[in-house]
């Protein structure tokens, strides 16, 4: 059965996104094998994750340098779903986190706006049960 196995964000740098990735947002190096042509295949995801992970892109070429941050237009684009919304809050503003915004409860569950190294805009969201 087919699923999604990663998604690509474009990154300024490997070790700095790696660094941000695993301290601030507290997700596991899956993967960091060299290739040929100076990339790396670099691949993270929450601890505990099933099978979609985040592929960090180093740009190549000023094209994609300038969607650096703003690969979805400004628009939330990545949803980060937790069983620990209150501690996992918590956490990453202790590790520097930007939050654009107080957590809000909606009818769907808990969630707030934070933006990642370089500016994408994810949601940090507990569902309702």
């Amino acid at each position: 059965m087919p699923h999604l196995g990663l998604v690509a964000v474009v990154v300024r740098e490997y070790d700095e996104a790696i660094d941000f990735y695993t301290r601030a947002l507290g997700f596991e190096l899956r993967e960091d094998t060299p290739r040929g042509d100076g990339s790396r295949w670099v691949v993270v995801a929450p601890r505990g994750a099933g099978e979609t992970a985040l592929l960090l892109a180093r740009a190549s070429g000023p094209a994609q340098a300038d969607r650096i941050g703003d690969q979805t237009g400004g628009r939330v684009g990545l949803f980060l779903t937790t069983d620990d919304f209150d501690g996992d809050y918590k956490r990453m503003v202790a590790a520097g986190v930007v939050f654009e915004e107080e957590p809000r409860y909606e009818p769907y569950g808990a969630v707030v706006v934070f933006q990642d190294l370089y500016g994408n805009r994810w949601d940090l969201i507990e569902p309702n049960k």
